[in-house]
């Protein structure tokens, strides 16, 4: 286990993911948030290998994610988020909700994208609040949601969300249901 860590915390690249690739069966909180804070690797196959092997153990580590939704990295909360929502996680969305208010918008596009997965409807209120984010991203993840969870959208909201949108936030808002 201690070298585990080891490699975890200054192997190479390659070294650090053939690591995560076996540690999918892990329970051991050590080695669990050692696995989470890889989330912020500085590289992305890192940070990818990690993500996996979190949605895919099978065993019950939902709270070392949920912790990590007040980490102090963007990218460990954004991430914590959606690997919360891939592995079904339903219990978790009030947590995440509160990042749809999060000062990055990386982590707030997270947030509501890992909301509409899990088909939030409890979200409603979130996913209409965010489609007049400042970051497009975010606006876009917010339509996806409510596109996928048949909300309806006023006319107006329609409009105003229009009015700097780029070609695919366009495409988007022609599936929203209007009422």
């Amino acid at each position: 286990m201690k070298n585990i860590v080891k490699v975890l915390e200054t192997g190479s690249s390659e070294e650090k993911i053939k690591i995560l690739e076996t540690l999918d069966k892990t329970d051991d909180p050590e080695i669990l948030q050692k696995i989470i804070s890889k989330l912020d690797d500085d590289d992305i196959k890192v940070r990818g290998e990690a993500f996996s092997s979190l949605v895919l153990n099978k065993n019950k580590i939902s709270n070392f994610l949920t912790q990590n939704l007040n980490s102090t990295s963007k990218n460990i909360r954004g991430f914590a988020a959606l690997a919360l929502a891939n592995r079904n996680e339903i219990d978790a969305i009030s947590k995440i909700v509160k990042l749809a208010k999060d000062e990055r918008s990386m982590v707030r596009s997270c947030a509501i994208g890992a909301l509409g997965h899990l088909k939030a409807k409890e979200a409603k209120d979130v996913f209409l609040d965010s489609v007049l984010d400042t970051n497009v991203e975010v606006r876009k993840s917010a339509i996806q949601a409510i596109i996928d969870l048949k909300f309806s959208i006023s006319e107006e909201r329609i409009k105003e969300i229009s009015n700097d949108a780029d070609p695919e936030l366009l495409k988007m808002l022609s599936k929203l249901k209007k009422k």
